[in-house]
């Protein structure tokens, strides 16, 4: 169920820009990867109540592709069942550049499959936005960096975390990184290993380098691409390849992919939804993924306050298990909507 609904999200998520554009208030244009661009910020609904029956306008949403099946998600479920009049744009532009629209205000919530660094709050702060009073933090649940190979490689199906971390450094075999299976392991085959993963606008690469990499330089051959379907093509159809990247996207594309069970010390992890968290056996490659609301925009603009409750309060807890992230406990998501009840 997991993996079709996915599928079908990514199949559809134009349809979610087209809807958008029927907002009265905003226009966008939308590139190849679902970023949004030039959009106009409304403030048709300034200072109408956040709980009113009816609400109308554009909510702008950019950053995270990781993020981007479960937030399309939750904004599909919200404009089909809570607020028909608003329109909720998503786009996938990545983490770094969702960050880089919404500094400068052009978007009202920034996915992000990592946490906001201290370039960009001091970049926010220029702008006269503080994080806590004028930017909100919103974890929305738990992801697992996953390492898939193509499905006729039946050698390499575990690993130990330390085999993982070794071949994507720099060096580790030979001056020009062009490792085989068999450097790994004698027993693998003696074949060139083809690394691929998503490129610097992810989070995702950025958590892979910072914190599994340690800030190491990656390996010279490595392909970074900006699309994950593109990456998920490139494994299917090279039984030499090895990619990184969230396990909802593995989740959708199971049947061209193995994932990569990792031994993190005590055995041979799979990561699933029972086994991704800070507390549980795939602890080693879980990370927490986000949203960042614009809380000036919240104030005045009466559906961006109304949505990002309902990302809260139902969207990300009931949403999350289906697009391959692990929820949070209940109680955080109630913190974060106590907070956001103060506005309004």
């Amino acid at each position: 169920m997991v993996k079709k609904f996915i599928a079908i999200l990514m199949a559809t998520g134009l349809l979610i820009s087209a809807a958008a554009c029927a907002g009265e208030a905003a226009t966008d244009n939308t590139d190849a990867a679902g970023t949004t661009k030039g959009a106009e910020q409304s403030s048709q609904n300034e200072g109408t109540d956040a709980g009113a029956a009816e609400l109308e306008g554009a909510v702008i949403v950019d950053g995270s592709g990781t993020v981007y099946p479960l937030m399309a998600h939750i904004a599909e479920k919200y404009m089909t069942e809570v607020q028909p009049n608003v329109s909720v744009q998503v786009g996938r532009a990545g983490s770094s550049a969702g960050f880089k629209k919404f500094i400068p205000g052009e978007t009202d919530f920034s996915d992000a499959s990592r946490a906001i660094k201290d370039e960009e709050i001091a970049q926010l702060e220029e702008q006269g936005l503080k994080m806590g009073e004028d930017v909100m933090e919103i974890k929305l649940a738990l992801d697992g960096l996953t390492m898939v190979i193509n499905k006729d490689n039946d050698w390499a199906a575990e690993m130990t975390q330390d085999e993982v971390v070794k071949m994507y450094l720099s060096g580790s075999y030979n001056a020009e990184d062009k490792v085989k299976w068999s450097d790994i392991r004698s027993e693998w085959p003696a074949e060139e290993i083809a690394f691929y993963g998503p490129n610097e606008n992810h989070g995702t690469y950025e958590f892979f380098y910072e914190k599994i990499l340690d800030e190491q330089d990656m390996v010279k051959t490595v392909n970074l691409q900006q699309e994950y379907s593109t990456l998920v093509d490139l494994v299917a159809n090279d039984k030499n390849a090895i990619a990184f990247f969230g396990f909802g996207y593995y989740v959708s594309n199971t049947d061209k992919l193995t994932a990569v069970k990792v031994d993190f010390g005590s055995g041979p992890v799979e990561p699933t939804l029972e086994t991704i968290g800070e507390d549980l056996p795939y602890a080693g490659f879980t990370r927490p993924v986000f949203t960042y609301v614009n809380l000036k925009y919240a104030r005045e603009k009466a559906q961006v306050l109304d949505f990002a409750k309902y990302v809260v309060e139902k969207g990300a807890s009931e949403l999350a298990g289906a697009n391959g992230f692990a929820p949070l406990p209940a109680d955080q998501y109630a913190a974060y909507l106590a907070e956001l009840e103060k506005i309004g």
